[in-house]
């Protein structure tokens, strides 16, 4: 995490139960204050860039957007060795993502380092490929019985660490 950065997300409280031990280990951005989330954009502009016609962008771009029933039934990773909780329905994150995308290209989801927009909410990073399959394992196994986690989502949050951790900068309804 660079000094002064800001994420687009989907806050997900419901996913806390099973997700917060694991991230609480495993995840740098939940030491920072980032909580359980599916990330739209990040990063976005930095902070000092976000000004009230980006804020009004924004929230005429999420009112188009209907709320989203989802559940997170599935552990999957990443071939980089993230492990995270894969949402159904997915395709609306997707276009919210591409929507943001298409409002402000310089910004591309993760600078553009993969092509495919595949929406999570991360669990664990870890670079040992034995680290990350134990981690899976015991996820499997704290999880048993509480999948599918329920959720519904009606706020975008745009989080920024200006202040060197992770907060809430301002929040959008969706079909406002």
């Amino acid at each position: 995490m660079s000094p002064s950065e800001s994420a687009l997300v989907v806050l997900v409280p419901e996913a806390e139960a099973v997700a917060k031990p694991f991230r609480d280990r495993y995840d740098p951005s939940a030491a920072a204050g980032m909580p359980a989330h599916i990330t739209l954009l990040y990063p976005f502009k930095a902070p000092c860039e976000v000004d009230n016609i980006t804020l009004g962008k924004l929230r005429d771009c999420f009112a188009r957007f209907e709320p989203i029933r989802f559940s997170l039934s599935a552990i999957r990773r990443f071939p980089i060795e993230v492990l995270y909780l894969a949402p159904e329905p997915d395709e609306p994150f997707r276009q919210l993502t591409l929507s943001i995308w298409n409002l402000f290209p310089e910004t591309p989801p993760y600078r553009g380092k993969w092509s495919d927009i595949v929406p999570h909410l991360s669990v664990a990073q870890l670079v040992n490929e034995q680290q990350i399959a134990a981690v899976a394992e015991d996820l499997a196994k704290a999880s048993q019985g509480k999948l599918p986690i329920r959720a519904f989502a009606s706020k975008i949050a745009l989080m920024d660490n200006r202040s060197g951790r992770w907060g809430i900068r301002d929040l959008f309804s969706l079909g406002a």
